[in-house]
């Protein structure tokens, strides 16, 4: 039995170098930390959705009743299990992110896993027909493989909700992949988070873009003010122009890191990259995977272990991609573990 629940940050101890939790850790901007501090003169007002939607609408070229703000992008897959939406029979596209099965289950659906072999390209096919909940990570958390967006979107149909986690999106350069903005795709719901690359885990921020029918049904069974003060402020930030620019300068950045670690990876001995990374993290494939992990902790470093997602095993490592330094000195240490 997979343990849907467990997550990067239970890697964690202090002493370890963290390449096991998938979210960027640089200083924040001042233009992003300054709206933060300041709203926090505001706490004794309820919070006011309206002005972050509007800019995350504006953002994405969409009405604001098609925007839903979330108390970081993984509430919105308890909503989607909680809410009327005459869902029958569901279907998560593994391997990928675990919270989206563990919510439906909780909420009492029973949940068919459609597995992807490596390279874990998304074939369609793989999809039954009858699946009127499909759920699909693009780019995919753990695998880091982006799937095409012709692709993604041939799941779209008629009586099907077809909910795409888009949480890493905005690490790929210019986002070839994304569905953000698509309104034509019936059923479609897209979910985006704020906290990869801003580093805003703790302060729990997401959002929702759908069909303003299926928003609202989604909206009734949210608490009430979900989203706190400082948090609207930071999406408020996040949706300038300033913010999609720097997102796409760090984006590149990534992919440049990210490229010296899969160099690096692919010249140790019997380590295998799984497909074609795209965001900011990568999957291998080693023999005797879980023993390796153990003394990669050892010497200091806390990779995240793949036998929690369905469709892996032991022998799977996630690897978060950081500055070149801290990937030199991940690859040395495995370096000495093997020899």
């Amino acid at each position: 039995m997979h343990e849907l629940g467990f997550h990067g940050d239970a890697e964690l101890a202090p002493g370890l170098v963290d390449l096991a939790v998938n979210v960027r850790t640089d200083p924040l901007p001042d233009w992003l930390a300054g709206p933060i501090a300041a709203a926090l003169q505001d706490l004794a007002a309820y919070p006011d959705p309206a002005p972050a939607r509007a800019a995350l609408a504006a953002r994405h070229r969409r009405p604001a009743d098609e925007v839903l703000l979330t108390a970081g992008a993984a509430q919105a897959f308890t909503l989607l299990a909680q809410a009327r939406l005459g869902v029958r029979r569901p279907v998560v596209v593994h391997p990928q992110f675990t919270e989206p099965e563990a919510a439906l289950a909780a909420a009492g659906h029973r949940v068919d896993r459609a597995l992807l072999p490596p390279p874990f390209t998304l074939d369609p096919e793989v999809v039954p027909e009858a699946a009127d909940l499909v759920v699909i990570g693009n780019p995919t958390n753990p695998t880091s493989v982006a799937h095409p967006a012709d692709t993604v979107a041939a799941l779209a149909r008629a009586g099907r909700l077809l909910v795409v986690d888009e949480a890493f999106a905005d690490t790929v350069p210019g986002e070839p992949d994304s569905l953000a903005a698509r309104r034509d795709l019936p059923g479609l719901v897209v979910l985006r988070s704020l906290t990869k690359t801003w580093g805003l885990a703790g302060l729990r921020i997401g959002y929702l873009l759908g069909p303003a029918d299926v928003v609202a049904r989604l909206a009734a069974v949210q608490p009430l003010w979900p989203v706190s003060t400082p948090a609207l402020a930071a999406a408020v930030a996040c949706a300038s122009d300033r913010a999609v620019a720097a997102e796409e300068r760090i984006a590149r950045e990534l992919t440049a890191r990210r490229d010296h670690l899969v160099a690096g990876l692919a010249a140790l001995p019997a380590v295998t990259v799984a497909g074609r990374p795209a965001s900011n993290f990568v999957l291998v494939h080693v023999p005797d995977g879980a023993r390796l992990r153990q003394r990669l902790r050892a010497a200091g470093f806390a990779l995240r272990r793949g036998d929690t997602f369905p469709g892996l095993g032991p022998d799977w490592l996630r690897i978060a991609v950081r500055d070149t330094a801290t990937s030199d000195s991940l690859l040395k240490a495995w370096e000495a573990i093997v020899d």
